[in-house]
């Protein structure tokens, strides 16, 4: 068995756990029902001896009632048995997935901001839903077929040795031979499954990842183009589904030709024995009733390990993801961040986004609580990677960052972020309504609390404008407001989370002047006393700075007062300010 399938397997085992007493009240109703259940065919036994034995009808009719009698007893009971099997697993089933559903969610949100840059959101989803999937699917077929079939081959072979040494032998010999030819035919089968549920995967992530961007799509009027890519993956499933299907075909034919044999050996020594006295008509209906029992249940064998292991491929992925580690950990007794003053200290960094792709180089700076600082510089020199890392998205290879003499990689994510009021370049919000998407700054703020910061950021005036105003949800990633709308917003969550620490990636970068106007005062008033990081290109932000850093190719060349550095001719910070000036800035 494969290294994930057990992985799979035991994960599944151990959510079952966590409800034990129900799943062996379970258990032990079913095998209860099953061992009822294959006494019936004894009693039929009976009853057709009695009819075959010429006694007088008189003297048999109270006996064949009787007999009767005791099948309708053993099937009430049995029927009884199996509703409590039914109604428990009813109880287990859905208790034990939305659980595995509940730590999927929990463990997926753990790995890291490049782990998600680096996967398709669509097909994550997907792989979550065909975990959870597998288990129903894995408990249906354990419980339905492979405990019943299990159970009936164990009895039907006791009883057959009692009955018939060498009828029982045949039957446990063919069953055997059945069994393994079976599995050998799931696994050979195993990898064009693996196959065909990864190109199924890659078709989720095709659509999610056209679905996303369906404006450029019609943009750029590359729908004939999109629709032959998505054509090709699709016809690659098909062959590679044709295939998985052939093969199970040829194996259902084989064995339904095993069964056919079978049937005709049993039945051949069957009548050999009647003649010579030695079976009666009644070991016939027992034979024949067990016989069907059994086969019916064969025959669906090779469908149902198709459909577990099918099933197991199909969890995987989702497998995989719960046994890699997370990228960011927390360290071991990590301790709760808490920024009373706001000093900030980046001690000789060093990071790089891969071995061929250095971005930050010994890199220093300090900074005083309450200063606001603002980086800028070239595109791709850095500046965007000091805001991840003091977030802590990624690990440093080498250096410290300190706030307030607390080494960030020492202390719990959720303490550091819990400090840092971030309003990124591009905000997203989510697909709630705009008082949820605000209030998420601070979930216990009051609505009266989550208004005032939509003031502060001017954000209350064009949401007073909707229909359901605050309750108004705006699409997914909030794709029904402008980006400004989208970065006032941002803005008033910050307002409201109300953190020491305040970084800001180009939140002014999609707004029209007018609106930056409303704005600024707003930010003046959100960065007094905060330690301020701030990512900007615009002449207001800039100016308003205590002290500007100039970073290229992950190093500050230069930092200082806008007076100070313009006064620089030959510095790069004036060469930018000179193009910004004259719109030549690319933001």
């Amino acid at each position: 068995m494969q290294k994930n399938t057990q992985k799979t397997l035991r994960f599944f085992a151990k959510h079952v756990a966590r409800y034990k007493g129900l799943a062996l009240g379970v258990l032990l109703a079913e095998i209860v029902a099953i061992g009822l259940g294959l006494a019936i065919p004894y009693f039929y036994k009976s009853f057709f001896d009695l009819l075959a034995s010429g006694n007088a009808l008189g003297q048999a009719a109270p006996k064949l009632v009787s007999i009767l009698l005791m099948v309708v007893l053993f099937n009430g009971v049995t029927w009884v048995l199996w509703r409590v099997v039914t109604f428990g697993l009813g109880a287990l089933e859905p208790r034990i997935s939305a659980n595995i559903t509940n730590e999927c969610f929990n463990y997926l949100h753990g790995h890291s901001y490049d782990f998600f840059n680096n996967s398709f959101s669509g097909a994550l989803v997907k792989r979550i839903h065909r975990l959870t999937r597998t288990f129903e699917t894995l408990t249906e077929r354990i419980t339905w077929d492979l405990i019943p079939l299990s159970l009936k081959t164990v009895i039907i072979f006791g009883v057959l040795l009692v009955i018939n040494p060498l009828i029982a032998l045949i039957m446990l010999g063919w069953t055997v031979f059945y069994v393994v030819l079976s599995y050998y035919f799931v696994l050979y089968k195993r990898k064009f499954d693996l196959a065909r549920a990864e190109a199924d995967t890659q078709i989720g992530a095709f659509l999610s990842d056209t679905v996303s961007n369906n404006f450029n799509i019609k943009l750029f009027s590359n729908l004939n183009a999109e629709t032959k890519g998505f054509e090709r993956l699709t016809d690659d499933w098909a062959k590679k589904y044709q295939r998985t299907w052939n093969i199970g075909t040829i194996a259902e034919g084989i064995q339904a030709l095993l069964m056919i044999l079978l049937e005709f050996a049993i039945f051949y020594i069957a009548i050999h024995y009647w003649s010579q006295g030695l079976l009666t008509i009644g070991d016939f209906v027992w034979i024949q009733a067990y016989l069907i029992d059994l086969l019916s249940k064969l025959f669906g064998l090779w469908r149902n390990i198709r459909t577990i292991y099918e099933s197991l491929a199909d969890a995987e992925e989702m497998t995989v993801i719960l046994n890699t580690p997370h990228e960011i950990r927390d360290a071991k007794n990590a301790k709760r961040l808490v920024a009373k003053h706001g000093r900030i200290e980046f001690e000789k960094i060093r990071f790089a986004y891969s071995s061929e792709q250095s971005v930050l180089k010994d890199f220093s700076l300090t900074i005083k609580p309450g200063e606001k600082v603002a980086l800028i510089g070239p595109s791709g020199g850095g500046k965007t990677t000091v805001v991840r890392l003091l977030l802590r998205l990624f690990d440093l290879q080498k250096g410290r960052i300190l706030i307030d003499g607390q080494d960030i990689k020492k202390t719990t994510q959720d303490s550091l972020r819990s400090e840092i009021s971030f309003v990124p370049q591009e905000p997203m919000l989510f697909h709630r309504s705009l008082m949820d998407n605000i209030r998420y700054g601070r979930l216990k703020a009051s609505d009266k609390e989550v208004i005032a910061a939509s003031k502060l950021a001017h954000c209350h005036e064009f949401i007073m404008g909707f229909p359901q105003k605050y309750e108004s949800v705006m699409g997914e990633r909030g794709i029904k407001l402008s980006g400004g709308e989208r970065q006032r917003v941002a803005i008033a969550r910050a307002i409201l989370k109300n953190a020491p620490l305040l970084v800001l990636d180009e939140a002014t970068s999609s707004l029209d002047s007018e609106s930056e106007m409303l704005i600024q005062e707003a930010l003046l008033n959100l960065m007094k006393n905060k330690t301020t990081l701030v990512i900007a290109h615009r002449l207001s932000t800039i100016m308003r700075m205590d002290r500007i850093v100039v970073i290229q190719n992950g190093q500050i060349v230069e930092e200082g007062t806008h007076g100070d550095l313009i006064q620089q001719s030959s510095g790069l910070y004036r060469r930018l300010w000179e193009l910004q000036v004259g719109g030549y800035l690319n933001g």
